[in-house]
């Protein structure tokens, strides 16, 4: 099994991260004048080397829709090789774009621009293994945090054992079933909705969450989930997502359509 990587989806924390990569790239060169940066005045080098710092923020902002596309593609999980996939893809990307920053707006009438082997070597390679660090600890460091505080969010849902219990967030819980001696709890990781038994009692789980309701002796539901109302010859239920059939019954009809329709309306 893939390990999960810190991850943070938050578009602020990833602007911030472009923000002080733009800026670490612009001091990177403006104090280590690679190749001929030192033969250009202050002047230039305030209007020229700003350019290779919005091309890293830029491109990194850009490659925040290939990140999703990885996100999802792994139901919403993001593992180490993720990470290594998108920072290889970003960096071989933005190199390549200020590549032609240098030979279209540096030096767009050098008749014997360096090689991009020369530039590799000499600029590139060593501004990436002194800038990518930063990115790896601000992504690392930001997705730890939010981590930190989802994890604050978590409830738990106490088993009469000493080792039994699931702590998970709220809105994870879809549904919770009681099954003699025990309740089953229906819950959703990524998109994956998975069951796990605890020895517990229903009306005790009730007590305990009043974000969830009651529509059955049986059971209690997230209304989070709620998709849609269905009867069939004079029974009530309600479907929540994923499919998930609950009976409602006429004891409880009139409480739970009354919250239903107050927390979706």
């Amino acid at each position: 099994m893939k390990r999960n990587y810190p991850f943070d989806p938050l578009l602020k924390h990833h602007i911030i991260t472009a923000l002080v990569l733009a800026v670490w790239i612009f001091i990177f060169l403006y104090f280590t004048e690679p190749l001929d940066v030192n033969e250009l005045n202050d002047t230039d080098k305030l209007i020229y080397l700003p350019g290779y710092g919005i091309i890293g923020g830029i491109c990194y902002i850009v490659f925040l829709s290939f990140q999703h596309v990885l996100y999802k593609k792994k139901d919403k999980r993001w593992t180490i090789l993720n990470e290594i996939i998108f920072l290889l893809t970003f960096t071989l990307i933005s190199i390549s774009i200020a590549r032609f920053y240098y030979l279209y707006v540096i030096v767009p009438n050098e008749p014997n621009p360096y090689q991009l082997g020369f530039m590799l070597k000499s600029i590139f390679l060593p501004a990436v293994a002194t800038i990518l660090p930063i990115i790896i600890i601000a992504r690392f460091a930001f997705g730890k945090y939010l981590e930190k505080r989802l994890d604050d969010q978590k409830v738990e849902i106490k088993g009469e054992g000493n080792y039994e219990g699931l702590r998970l967030q709220l809105n994870e819980i879809t549904s919770i079933q009681s099954s003699d001696n025990y309740v089953e709890v229906n819950y959703l990781t990524g998109n994956d909705l998975k069951k796990t038994l605890i020895r517990n009692k229903l009306s005790v789980i009730d007590d305990e969450f009043p974000e969830l309701l009651r529509t059955h002796r049986s059971f209690l539901i997230n209304p989070f989930h709620f998709h849609q109302w269905k009867t069939s010859n004079g029974k009530h239920a309600l479907i929540l997502n994923h499919d998930i059939e609950v009976p409602i019954s006429k004891t409880y009809l009139k409480t739970i359509k009354a919250s239903i329709n107050s927390t979706t309306n």
